[in-house]
C-alpha cells in the first residue's frame, strides 16, 4: 500500500519588526491621578468665604439668596447648606425672618480672639518642635516657600491661603487634636481680618518677615524662639487690623 506523501515545507515568513511600544500613560511608580472632583458643597464655601474675605461681601449685609445663587448658578438647596456652613465658621449669622448676614467683629471680639489664638499658637508651636517629623517641617517648608513665591508675585489671596496653612500646619503638627481642633474655629473667624491686615506694603513685609523668623524656628526645633515669634506675630496682627476694626 503506497504511504502518503510527505508534508509540503511550511513557507517561512520574514522576521516582523517589533511592535513599537505603546505610548506609556505613567509607570506603576509614577501612575497618573485622575482629576479630582470637588463636591459642590466644597466649592461654593470656598467661593463665598472669599468673597468675604476679599469684602465683595462686606460686613453686615445681607445676602440675597434667589441673587448669589444666580451669579454662581446655583439653586437655593446647596447654597443655603454653604451658608449654614459659613455661619458655624462666625463668617455668617442666620437671623429669623432676615437670613444671612455677613458678621461683623467689634474691636474687642478681635482682641479676645486675637488673645486666645495667641495662646493657642504658642503653645502648638511648642509642641510642634518636639512632636513634629522631619517630614513633616520639611513640608510645611515647601507651603512656606510657595507663599513667598506669590509674595513676590503680589498675588494677595493665594498668599494669604498659604499664610493661614501654615498657621493651621504648626497647630496639626502639635500632635494635639483638641488644639487643632480649637485653633480651626478661632482661625476661621478671623479670617477676613487677617486678610486686610496685609493691605497697606510694609505691613505686608513685616508679617512676611515674622514667617520668615517663624520657619526658621521651627526647622531648628528651637521651641522658645517659635513660641516668641508667634506672639509677636499676632501682636503685630492686631497692630496691623485694630485701625480697621
Amino acid at each position: 500500500m503506497p504511504s502518503d506523501p510527505p508534508p509540503a515545507p511550511r513557507a517561512r515568513t520574514p522576521n516582523a519588526p517589533p511592535a513599537a511600544p505603546a505610548p506609556s500613560a505613567g509607570s506603576a511608580r509614577d501612575p497618573i491621578a485622575p482629576v479630582a472632583r470637588r463636591p459642590l458643597h466644597d466649592e461654593l464655601v470656598e467661593r463665598i468665604r472669599d468673597m468675604i474675605i476679599e469684602g465683595q461681601l462686606a460686613p453686615t449685609t445681607r445676602i440675597h439668596e434667589g441673587q448669589l445663587g444666580k451669579a454662581l448658578g446655583v439653586s437655593r438647596t446647596p447654597l443655603r447648606e454653604a451658608l449654614k456652613f459659613l455661619a458655624s465658621e462666625g463668617l455668617l449669622e442666620l437671623v429669623p425672618g432676615r437670613g444671612a448676614i455677613v458678621r461683623r467683629l467689634t474691636q474687642k471680639d478681635v482682641r479676645d480672639m486675637l488673645d486666645v489664638l495667641g495662646a493657642i499658637e504658642t503653645l502648638g508651636g511648642r509642641l510642634a518642635c518636639r512632636n513634629a517629623s522631619d517630614a513633616d517641617i520639611a513640608a510645611l517648608r515647601r507651603v512656606h516657600d510657595e507663599m513667598m513665591e506669590l509674595y513676590r508675585a503680589r498675588n494677595r489671596l493665594e498668599y494669604y491661603r498659604r499664610n493661614q496653612a501654615i498657621h493651621s500646619g504648626i497647630a496639626q503638627l502639635s500632635g494635639n487634636a483638641l488644639l487643632a481642633s480649637m485653633h480651626q474655629v478661632i482661625q476661621a473667624r478671623l479670617k477676613r481680618i487677617r486678610f486686610i491686615g496685609n493691605e497697606e506694603p510694609e505691613k505686608w513685609a513685616g508679617a512676611v518677615a515674622e514667617h520668615e523668623e517663624m520657619i526658621a524656628a521651627l526647622e531648628a526645633r528651637d521651641a522658645t524662639r517659635l513660641a516668641a515669634v508667634i506672639a509677636r506675630h499676632l501682636d503685630e496682627t492686631w497692630q496691623r487690623v485694630v485701625d480697621k476694626v
